[in-house]
């Protein structure tokens, strides 16, 4: 099963603080909830693992990353990512990454697109339901993201609220009781989505 995602997340730093950390693989999978790279193989190419929990559902994916292109002048990184576990589930994810400015200063966008391929037990969701997941994975994927990206603010910008001094917290967890509530909501909408449709006609 193939889904296509397209996000654009606003992030709470200039361009450049943001590129220190998308430009650096491992930091970058670092913003990944369950996410966590063992080797770096060269500089392209790293080794690791990402842990995912949807309901009852768990796959642990052992993989690879490759870097594809680290553009500088445009801020872009391009990235293929693929892996699989015990239980035969396999993944992979073509994915590009840019950076935008902001519509103000001090801010910047993170733009995203990426085809992700699943087989095996998490393709029996649904494309709908992956579609969900996905959101939710890179909603805090972001959020990590920006955090990140916060905590490189040179100190000048911060002005005298000290609150900004310490780094946000990281969710460096799935939340699996959200996502399975997601997928819950999800087959309800499906099935009664599916009788309407059936006694209209």
């Amino acid at each position: 099963m193939q889904v296509k995602v397209e996000k654009q997340y606003p992030i709470a730093t200039g361009v450049e603080q943001a590129w220190k950390i998308l430009s650096d693989v491992p930091e970058l999978a670092a913003c990944m909830p369950g996410a966590d790279l063992s080797e770096k193989v060269d500089d392209q190419h790293y080794k690791g693992n990402i842990k995912i929990k949807v309901g009852p559902v768990t796959a642990a994916f052992g993989g690879e990353i490759e870097i594809l292109d680290l553009l500088v002048a445009d801020k872009t990184i391009r990235l293929r990512g693929k892996g699989s576990d015990k239980g035969g589930s396999s993944a992979s994810m073509d994915l590009t990454a840019l950076l935008q400015a902001g519509e103000k200063p001090g801010e910047c966008v993170l733009v995203g697109s990426a085809d992700v391929i699943v087989n095996g037990k998490f393709a029996q969701f649904g494309g709908r339901m992956l579609n969900s997941v996905t959101d939710m994975v890179l909603d805090q994927f972001a959020q990590n993201f920006s955090a990140k990206a916060a905590a490189l603010q040179p100190a000048a910008s911060a002005g005298a609220d000290t609150s900004r001094a310490a780094a946000p917290q990281m969710n460096t967890q799935l939340n699996a009781l959200t996502i399975a509530w997601q997928l819950l909501k999800d087959f309800f909408a499906n099935l009664f989505g599916r009788r309407k449709s059936g006694a209209a006609d």
